[in-house]
């Protein structure tokens, strides 16, 4: 075979057709995502804006990857290695073992050759690029089939809403006052005997077997809707019972999806680590496939084990004494190490790891044909994307807006909920009182005196409605 023709002996009208095409789908991609971001912009998507800002930075950072390859290529084929060094740990036999001569031309040394060949840095650039491809398609895919999900509760609180308001008139034409707890604190006896009904409920292996099994069916019933909702209104926003927790949910999780976006560092050094570990006779690729769907599965289990356990802390809570109704006190107790933000990076995971897995499927099929060694046998690599596909739709439709409804049963607040404008008034307020507290006496007065005039930071017992965008109760921007 002779040599490969340069771009001196290439025709000019197959140059520019090449470069007609790259040029062309680089700028609609370019357009596109512009565009989806003035979209996102105008319909006061912030949350989502910065999560397109947050993919343009990955695949800023792929194209850097890409950049670095290209140029160090020259230097990387000239890396010169013994033989034998590159006849174990491999991912599939050798066929040719006369690989020394193939590399000859780059390295002198008899029984030298290629660190790296030419044709393997090919290779490992179209990877790189298809990982970050199908982990971006795959958190889309995951963030609109889980809003579907969770959009199918709208009606819930529509319901809520209107029921509240419907009591709130009804105590007025009669003249009678209706307390706050018990408009808020609606149909949680029902919730409560619900998750701890029967004697074997009690049982902690029990209730975790039914916790897992639930995942799958009904995994957020309308009561345990209903309950979740008004312990958070109770505690955060007792003067509001018509707040829209729905709506609040939605944004919180938009805000989440940013940080699912991006590919960080220690999952970089978890592909590392597995193409350290694809050896040729240990099948990691297949056993490897197991890790996501397992993970999710226990945090599936997890988050409606905690469910239930909210339920049982408010029925003992009435088995003490307590007059009224069972009352749900959230709290972090109940989640991993006391973090309830542990199970998104769970989730975050689980995610790309999925994606690894089906964008190295796809990746092999495209560069080294479905009958590669490294495809393995052809009932591990059916498995291994049946599997990917399950991962998909059960993190999608179960777990997401699971952890949705569930990490808001933490106690805390979200602020970026709210928009940014909130969520950076109550930070800079913080960071403020925080300074203040580490001056000495005299600095502090001179300060306090500087900051008088500063506007106070914000009660978020008088921030209405997310329906209103974050207005004050005026309706005043």
């Amino acid at each position: 075979m002779g040599e490969e023709a340069s771009l001196a002996h290439t025709p000019t009208w197959v140059v520019a057709a090449v470069c007609l095409a790259i040029v062309s789908v680089s700028l609609a991609a370019e357009r596109f995502l512009h565009y989806l971001g003035k979209s996102l912009k105008h319909k006061e998507q912030k949350t989502l804006y910065s999560a397109l800002q947050r993919l343009k930075e990955e695949l800023m950072l792929l194209g850097f990857i890409s950049f670095f390859l290209s140029l160090s290529q020259g230097f990387i084929v000239h890396i010169c290695i013994p033989e034998a060094a590159t006849h174990f740990m491999l991912p599939c036999k050798k066929e040719n073992p006369r690989a020394a001569e193939q590399g000859a031309k780059f390295c002198k040394q008899k029984g030298y050759v290629p660190l790296l060949s030419l044709e393997a840095l090919y290779q490992l650039h179209i990877f790189i690029f298809v990982l970050g491809l199908v982990h971006v398609v795959f958190c889309a895919t995951t963030i609109l089939l889980g809003g579907a999900k969770m959009r199918k509760w709208k009606h819930w609180e529509t319901g809520i809403h209107r029921e509240i308001e419907e009591k709130l008139w009804k105590a007025g034409y009669e003249r009678k006052v209706t307390p706050l707890n018990v408009v808020l604190h609606r149909n949680q006896g029902k919730f409560v005997s619900e998750r701890t009904q029967g004697f074997l409920m009690k049982l902690a292996v029990v209730s975790w077997i039914i916790a897992f099994l639930k995942q799958f069916y009904n995994s957020v019933s309308k009561s345990d809707y209903e309950a979740l909702r008004s312990a958070f209104v109770w505690i955060h926003y007792p003067k509001k019972p018509d707040f829209d927790f729905h709506k609040y949910m939605i944004r919180a999780l938009e805000h989440d999806f940013k940080r699912v976006v991006g590919i960080s560092w220690y999952l970089w050094l978890f592909v590392i680590f597995f193409l350290l570990l694809n050896i040729n006779g240990w099948h990691t690729y297949f056993w490897l496939a197991f890790l996501p769907i397992f993970l999710l599965l226990i945090v599936g289990a997890k988050l409606e084990h905690i469910i239930t356990r909210l339920a049982q802390d408010a029925a003992a809570s009435l088995s003490d004494g307590t007059e009224g109704s069972p009352k749900i006190k959230p709290s972090k107790e109940h989640f991993w190490f006391h973090k309830p933000g542990l199970v998104l990076h769970l989730i975050h995971f689980i995610l790309f790891q999925n994606s690894f897995e089906i964008g190295f499927f796809f990746w092999v099929l495209v560069s080294e044909g479905f009958s590669s060694c490294m495809m393995e046998r052809k009932a591990y690599a059916i498995s291994r994307l049946v599997i990917g596909v399950i991962i998909e739709v059960v993190c999608s439709y179960i777990t997401l807006p699971l952890y949705a409804i569930v990490t808001h049963m933490g106690g805390d607040i979200k602020l970026q909920a709210f928009g940014s404008d909130v969520h950076d008034s109550v930070q800079s307020w913080a960071t403020g009182a925080l300074r203040k507290k580490t001056l000495a006496p005299d600095e502090r007065l001179g300060s306090s005196r500087a900051t008088l005039t500063r506007t106070p930071p914000p009660d978020l017992d008088e921030i209405v409605s997310i329906d209103d965008g974050g207005h004050g109760h005026d309706g005043r921007s």
